[in-house]
């Protein structure tokens, strides 16, 4: 019995999967259908001012130090160009589900490691929103980056910032529709 508990304990410490309504909108907000006043796609036009090379040391929290350092570099507009390095744990989430309200899926593993095989997004506002995909070695995954994600390695994150101070806030707007 004893052996069967230490088996089965590391799988219950690893990988933890949630499902929940994390940016509920009302109900009349949900069933309204598209406006026809806001385009079905649009371009903004910017060229880059500056590329910057962001770089952590193990167990930094990723996120937390992607946005320490966009503040302290006073970046408003940015593009995530690229990302690699390693974590010793992690936290994504991903959309669940077809309708509103939206759902997300979060995969927490408090004693994964894994490879940072990319990561894209935006600086909005000064607002981080990055997605990153990982590699166990037999799977790849991933999602909008969570706090609780710590790098292992190194991590190496690529900036590109706009010349543009236009109000991007609308790009991951759900209600913009």
């Amino acid at each position: 019995m004893t052996l069967l508990l230490g088996l089965a304990l590391p799988l219950v410490i690893a990988q933890q999967i949630r499902r929940e309504v994390t940016r509920p909108t009302n109900p009349v907000e949900d069933k309204r259908p598209n406006s026809s006043a806001v385009p079905s796609g649009y371009a903004i036009s910017a060229q880059f001012r500056r590329v910057v090379l962001l770089r952590f040391k193990y167990n930094t929290d990723l996120l937390a130090g992607i946005e320490s350092i966009v503040k302290q570099q006073g970046i408003k507009n940015a593009v995530i160009l690229a990302g690699m390095g390693s974590v010793r744990n992690y936290q994504v989430h991903a959309v669940a589900n077809r309708n509103f309200p939206s759902t997300d899926v979060f995969v927490r593993d408090p004693t994964g490691a894994a490879d940072i095989i990319g990561m894209n997004g935006y600086v909005l506002g000064g607002r981080v929103h990055a997605h990153i995909t990982l590699s166990t070695g037999d799977r790849a995954f991933g999602g909008h980056l969570e706090p609780n994600t710590n790098v292992f390695t190194f991590a190496v994150i690529t900036l590109g910032v706009l010349n543009t101070d236009a109000d991007l806030n609308r790009l991951d707007d759900q209600t913009f529709r």
